[in-house]
């Protein structure tokens, strides 16, 4: 199976333009610097969403139950070709097309070790059909499961169910936008942070 190599990270300020790269396995510390990421959420024909509980090896949230898979683009790189980049060596998943659903995400969470998440971090959905077949990274996914979004969401949202921090605030705001994962609307690739954009917008536009 493929997987990459270690790459850089796209470092950001407040309004999401690039100001710089790093390499990602020295990025996540206790001062995390804002930076560029995305998730993506894998939906089957019938509606049912996957998720993944990150490998227990990994540095932030080993063991947690999450979304189907996160991950950042290569400085250059389009962000929906990224996410489908890491979904084909995360899970050995391939799909034809990302759609963008949340492109304002952002958030910042903390560890119980002080280890930081800072990122804007765009949320596409990717839609399979039925051949779709899984063949997980073990140092990077420790479990899959398809799950019914409105019985995911629900315990989500009263708490029942326990995710990533990032999961968990995306549940809320995907609830918003439809109760069916397949009836999210897909946004426009210009309401992106102006590093994701291609070609980028020029400082001061």
């Amino acid at each position: 199976m493929d997987r990459s190599p270690a790459q850089h990270v796209v470092l950001l300020d407040d309004e999401g333009r690039a100001v710089g790269t790093q390499d990602k396995t020295t990025v996540h510390t206790l001062q995390t610097p804002l930076h560029l990421a995305f998730s993506s959420y894998v939906v089957g024909p019938d509606g049912a969403v996957l998720l993944t509980r990150r490998a227990s090896s990994k540095k932030t949230w080993p063991g947690v139950l999450t979304n189907t898979c996160c991950g950042h683009p290569a400085p250059g790189e389009d962000l929906a070709d990224a996410v489908l980049r890491r979904i084909g060596e995360e899970l050995g998943l391939h799909a034809d097309s990302a759609e963008l659903v949340l492109p304002h995400f952002r958030y910042r969470a903390v560890m119980d070790n002080g280890i930081v998440e800072n990122e804007i971090c765009p949320v596409y959905r990717v839609r399979v059909d039925e051949s779709a077949r899984l063949d997980p990274d073990p140092l990077e996914v420790d479990e899959t499961r398809w799950v019914s979004w409105p019985e995911f969401a629900a315990g989500v949202l009263d708490g029942t169910v326990d995710v990533s921090p990032w999961c968990r605030t995306q549940v809320e705001q995907l609830a918003i936008l439809a109760d069916d994962p397949l009836g999210w609307p897909v946004a426009a690739d210009d309401l992106l942070p102006p590093a994701a954009l291609r070609p980028p917008i020029p400082p001061g536009l």
